[in-house]
């Protein structure tokens, strides 16, 4: 049978948020946001600043293909830089051909690892058919972005050219991850480098390589230069094999900052995802093997929210892809890993304990997958990874948007060779958290 049912066997370990409600106290409501002209994206780059994204790389066509000739074909590379005012719904473009070919060609991929320090956008990876290298391959590169000036040379149709600074390191051939930063140090975790022409079969149209790593480093972007320092890495080819997971931002509940890994593929014997999650440090990580996350399992859009009154973590996912869903009430498990229109939440208590929670409303589509939420500024802070529930004072709160992403029919469209049925969505959805009343 493709799909089994599991309700009693699950009953212990997974919680439909019942008991829990009140420890979060909000509603969430997704209202449309459209933009005329946007382009739909999805496994794109951002950043931000003073009310307006900077989009770049990502696809423009669905998920891909079967055939390794029709796999992320070139003509669906995003070869444009967007600047979107999400307050007056403008945007502006400008184009990366007239760009240094290392740059142009690392900024047309998909999947680069990418974190926004202040002002600057750092991008490693990503993957794309190199014209330099006649192949599809894992950039290894690390590349710097002055945010500000390149967002205002777009909107002025000025030159672009003088915001970008890159260099090249196999140790930046990485696609799939993400990138982070705990303290000065950045953190590369996960991923995996794939060179050549992508087939679900195994055929020998690739080579590809799982970093089973955390990838440790600083990065010195003051001169006219970038360069790095104090690499290392700790290797763990059972709990870092990670690639299209979702990374989250956390105040565990002693005060120390870092990240946990959510879910992700692919299991070591079968192609199905990780359910357990791993914690990461300065001083380490933890893989908490004693909990399972059943609800939203490849990259998605996601956001982190701290309420510091009762020391506890959330994390609301929205939609994408997963191998378990709820079906008119009934827990489902398909493990084919559709797509789907779940919104959850994970919650870490102020004893350490995760505990996961399926909100009452859904995406409206089958939609989410390889999409960003994108914070905004008035609730977040202009670059907080994490909201502060408790700073907000306002019943109805606007907390982001969630741009692009990969919008599907139906849930299987892989595995029934229908991707060409799939489309990158041009939606954009404002996320409100609406507190409850008594």
């Amino acid at each position: 049978m493709r799909k089994i049912l599991f309700i009693l066997c699950l009953a212990i370990s997974f919680s439909t948020g019942v008991s829990g409600q009140s420890s979060f106290d909000y509603s969430v409501e997704l209202v449309p946001v459209s933009i005329s002209g946007l382009p739909g994206l999805h496994s794109y780059t951002w950043a931000q600043h003073d009310g307006k994204w900077l989009i770049l790389g990502g696809r423009l066509d669905g998920i891909h293909a079967r055939q390794p000739f029709n796999a992320f074909p070139q003509s669906d590379n995003n070869t444009e830089l967007y600047v979107v005012d999400i307050n007056t719904l403008q945007f502006w473009s400008a184009s990366i051909n007239n760009l240094p070919i290392g740059i142009s060609e690392q900024l047309q991929s998909t999947n680069m690892n990418f974190y926004q320090d202040s002002d600057t956008l750092f991008i490693i990876g990503g993957y794309a058919f190199s014209e330099t290298m006649n192949d599809h391959i894992t950039f290894p590169n690390l590349l710097s972005i002055q945010v500000s000036p390149l967002i205002d040379a777009i909107v002025e149709g000025l030159q672009i050219a003088p915001y970008f600074k890159q260099i090249t390191d196999d140790n930046f051939a990485v696609n799939g991850g993400h990138l982070g930063k705990i303290g000065s140090t950045f953190y590369l975790v996960g991923g995996h480098r794939f060179d050549g022409r992508y087939n679900p079969m195994g055929m020998a149209t690739y080579t590809q390589t799982y970093t089973n790593e955390i990838r440790k480093f600083k990065i010195d972007n003051s001169g006219s230069q970038l360069s790095y320092s104090d690499y290392s890495a700790i290797a763990d080819p059972i709990h870092l094999r990670r690639r299209d997971y979702n990374l989250l931002p956390q105040i565990f509940p002693d005060g120390t900052e870092g990240y946990t890994i959510s879910s992700g593929v692919f299991q070591i014997n079968v192609d199905l995802p990780f359910l357990y999650p791993v914690d990461i440090t300065e001083t380490g990580y933890t893989a908490i093997t004693s909990f399972n996350q059943y609800l939203n399992n490849y990259h998605s859009a996601f956001t982190c929210l701290y309420d510091s009154s009762a020391n506890e973590m959330h994390t609301l996912f929205f939609g994408g892809i997963s191998q378990y869903y709820y079906e008119n009430g009934i827990f489902m498990m398909d493990n084919l890993v559709p797509f789907v229109k779940t919104i959850s939440r994970l919650t870490r208590h102020a004893d350490g304990s995760l505990e996961e929670f399926q909100l009452p409303i859904e995406m409206p589509e089958f939609l989410g997958a390889s999409a960003e939420f994108i914070p905004y500024p008035l609730a977040s802070g202009q670059h907080s990874e994490i909201i502060k529930l408790n700073s907000l004072s306002q019943d109805t709160t606007l907390i982001g948007h969630i741009y692009g992403g990969i919008l599907s029919p139906d849930r299987n469209p892989f595995s029934s060779n229908q991707t060409n049925t799939t489309n990158a969505s041009p939606g954009i959805y404002a996320v409100y958290l609406l507190k409850n009343q008594p």
